[in-house]
């Protein structure tokens, strides 16, 4: 799907408040809040809208630890097997596929470090696991999670 300009603009609304009314939106991107409604509701169908949700500070529920892991694979060993070893530990909130010398980057967040420590390990009992490299944040100096920027820029 092709977003034009005032779908772009409702996304970009969306992003910054997600709880907007549509009367809201209408009112910030020059639309009728039924035409707004028709547009997510076109945005969602479409799946370039793929859902609503809250944003929870990590720190506030006690993840304070976060860290990038660098998984080094055994042969041939496919994403798809990657994927469901992964998933089987909550702490990792994003794992894929990279270019370079690792087969795999996740995400990983910790209570702390020895919790981020058992984690590590038990990844790297993953059988196909060879080796880790990782890295701990210090401090996150850009967060932009859900913004993309424009392609016509």
């Amino acid at each position: 799907m092709t977003l034009d300009d005032l779908d772009r603009r409702i996304v970009a609304a969306l992003v910054a408040d997600a709880r907007s009314t549509y009367a809201e939106l209408g009112a910030q991107v020059g639309l009728s809040a039924p035409a707004v409604k028709r547009r997510v509701d076109r945005l969602r169908a479409s799946g370039a809208i793929t859902g609503f949700s809250a944003r929870i500070d990590p720190a506030a529920l006690g993840w304070t630890t976060e860290a990038y892991v660098e998984l080094f694979c055994r042969g041939r060993t496919s994403p798809g097997d990657i994927a469901a070893a992964v998933a089987k530990h909550p702490e990792v909130v994003e794992a894929c596929t990279v270019t370079g010398e690792a087969d795999a980057l996740l995400q990983i967040r910790a209570a702390d470090v020895r919790h981020f420590e058992r984690v590590v390990e038990r990844i790297g009992a993953e059988p196909f696991v060879v080796r880790t490299r990782s890295v701990i944040v210090l401090s996150r100096l850009v967060h932009r999670p859900d913004t993309l920027p424009d392609p016509a820029s």
